[in-house]
């Protein structure tokens, strides 16, 4: 019973690595959602840098079109004959050429949000970056932890073989058996006066009586081995 009770203690060590294990890599979720807010604040201002070029490149193309048109316009004006469609052709010129000193006036506004927003994204860059940097050294701290979660539960299952051969084999398939049904927890407990310690409940009293005569008994109620401290103290005695 002694060595199935260390055996007990090593596998209840094992467990709680193994519960590390699980748990220590949630931890990363929130750099994962830190990663993606800082992504998104940097798409954020890509975007806007590129919505501006796109203006200017729009307000460029415009200009370049309607200069085209006044080019066009020009020639016609050698053609026409009468004062009134030459009048009406020269007022078309004349609103182009308005037009285009509107989007050149656009372009140089644009040119300036443009610089400032270049700016902006690169003051955003260099700041993510080093968000990300200390994000990534977070992840290699958390990723060290499970490693040596890991390195030391494997090193408590190496000390787990030869405590397994110690035992009896009716007494280990019972102990695992015990042990796979309630998941978590102790499947050896001890007796408490004559109450089961794993479900605090009592025990008939002749298991009672057996049990504190050295004798291996399950709870008639959680099914848990049972052991008397004092006998397994007077036996090392």
């Amino acid at each position: 019973m002694k060595t199935l009770l260390r055996l007990q203690e090593l596998d209840l060590k094992i467990e709680a690595y193994k519960a590390r294990e699980f748990e220590i890599p949630k931890q990363k979720n929130k750099f994962d959602v830190q990663r993606k807010r800082l992504n998104a604040e940097l798409e954020e201002r890509e975007q806007v840098l590129k919505e501006f070029q796109v203006q200017q490149r729009t307000a460029e193309s415009d200009i370049e079109l309607m200069q085209t048109q006044i080019t066009k316009y020009d020639k016609q004006l050698l053609a026409i004959k009468k004062n009134e469609e030459y009048q009406a052709l020269l007022h078309e010129i004349d609103t182009l050429k308005k037009h285009i000193a509107q989007k050149e006036e656009r372009i140089i506004a644009l040119m300036m949000e443009i610089d400032e927003a270049r700016a902006l994204l690169d003051e955003e860059r260099k700041r993510i970056k080093n968000e990300l940097v200390a994000i990534g050294q977070e992840c290699d701290m958390i990723d060290q932890e499970l490693a040596q979660a890991v390195d030391a539960r494997k090193a408590l299952e190496h000390q787990r073989a030869p405590l397994v051969k110690a035992v009896a084999p009716s007494l280990l398939s019972r102990y695992d058996r015990i042990r796979t049904s309630k998941k978590t927890g102790h499947a050896v407990v001890s007796l408490r006066g004559d109450y089961c310690s794993g479900c605090n409940m009592s025990v008939l009293p002749q298991l009672v009586n057996e049990v504190l005569a050295g004798q291996i008994h399950a709870c008639n109620h959680c099914g848990r081995l049972l052991y008397d401290i004092d006998h397994l103290e007077s036996a090392d005695a």
